[in-house]
């Protein structure tokens, strides 16, 4: 009986989150590693190399009968930074998967990028940038069930369904804009602030013969480093989003602790609060140019009475790199952030 409560409760929350987020987008608590998501002014925004190449994987819900599991790879690279004198542009491009519920609901994404950095003098930098792509959603209708198929005792799948789905696919142009400020006046402090909007030209995305349009969805962030000495160096941040009616808030910090000296080794720990939702602990380990980080969602809000607390596990991995023989101006700093 006990295990018959946990899983009705779990089917109705989901269902209501279905209803409340049906226009919400992927997410990844790790936000920080996942520039292109975040913001598209971010591509080739990167203080301590030249270009880069990441994975995120998300497994949410597992321990309840619909799970979510969310992928991305992408990679960018900066351009013309020695050519030109107080500025440089980025390029890069970023893939998403996702699937959901007992459809299989899968939303499959890929967009291009571009943005611009421009120094402003020795101590910040303005970037502007937008990103376009195209949108992939289908459903497998032979794994739903819809109430004109209830028989008055269960669900029956073998009855025909007057529900009026025009297509199980559906596909659209997707545009993205943002832009960023950084601020790093010393060698030990770095700010990062930016705001981004999605889905700029609100797409028609719908199984159906109507026109819903999928809503903007507005984004902010501020990141920050602070060497606090040759062994450690704090990285607060927080993130803002909303979408429609819906909002989400988070806030913490990881540390960086210097394991062999030189930097080429580093630990990390964090922990962040995603308001109403979850926590979120985090751990990583950095090799030379590779960064693995690991974190666990640990639900706070109603549905923990179904999932346990067992939200969802996170896996992220970058590879930042130096470009060979670069010549930039002696006034400008090639790295902008604390390092080791």
């Amino acid at each position: 009986m006990k295990q018959l409560v946990k899983f009705t409760t779990g089917i109705i929350l989901l269902l209501t989150a279905s209803i409340n987020g049906f226009s919400q987008d992927l997410h990844f608590s790790q936000f920080f590693n996942s520039p292109l998501t975040t913001n598209p002014a971010n591509t080739g925004f990167i203080p301590d190399g030249n270009y880069r190449l990441g994975v995120n994987y998300r497994d949410q819900w597992s321990s309840i009968p619909v799970p979510y599991k969310t992928m991305s790879a992408f990679g960018d690279a900066q351009l013309f930074r020695d050519q030109l004198t107080y500025g440089w542009v980025g390029i890069g491009a970023v893939i998403l998967r996702d699937v959901a519920g007992a459809g299989n609901l899968t939303s499959t994404k890929g967009y291009a990028s571009i943005a611009y950095h421009q120094l402003m003098g020795n101590s910040s930098l303005l970037s502007l940038g937008f990103n376009a792509g195209s949108a992939n959603k289908r459903v497998d209708v032979t794994k739903l069930v819809f109430g004109d198929q209830w028989n008055g005792k269960f669900f029956d799948a073998q009855v025909p369904t007057a529900e009026p789905m025009a297509s199980s696919s559906a596909n659209y142009f997707d545009l993205q804009v943002g832009m960023n400020y950084a601020y790093f006046p010393t060698d030990d402090i770095y700010i990062n602030a930016g705001a981004s909007v999605q889905h700029v030209n609100m797409p028609r995305e719908t199984f159906y013969d109507g026109d819903n349009r999928v809503p903007r969805r507005y984004i902010g962030f501020l990141n920050a480093s602070l060497k606090m000495s040759d062994k450690v160096i704090l990285n607060p941040g927080a993130y803002y989003t909303r979408q429609a009616h819906t909002s989400q808030t988070m806030f913490g910090m990881n540390a960086a602790y210097n394991l062999s000296g030189d930097g080429n080794q580093q630990a990390y720990g964090g922990i962040y609060y995603r308001t109403n939702d979850a926590a979120m602990f985090m751990v990583g380990y950095q090799l030379s140019s590779v960064k693995l980080m690991f974190s666990y969602d640990a639900t706070t809000s109603s549905l923990s009475a179904a999932n346990s607390s067992r939200g969802a596990y996170e896996i992220g991995i970058i590879y930042t790199g130096l470009y060979k023989n670069r010549a930039f101006s002696d006034a400008i700093r090639s790295t902008f952030c604390p390092s080791f």
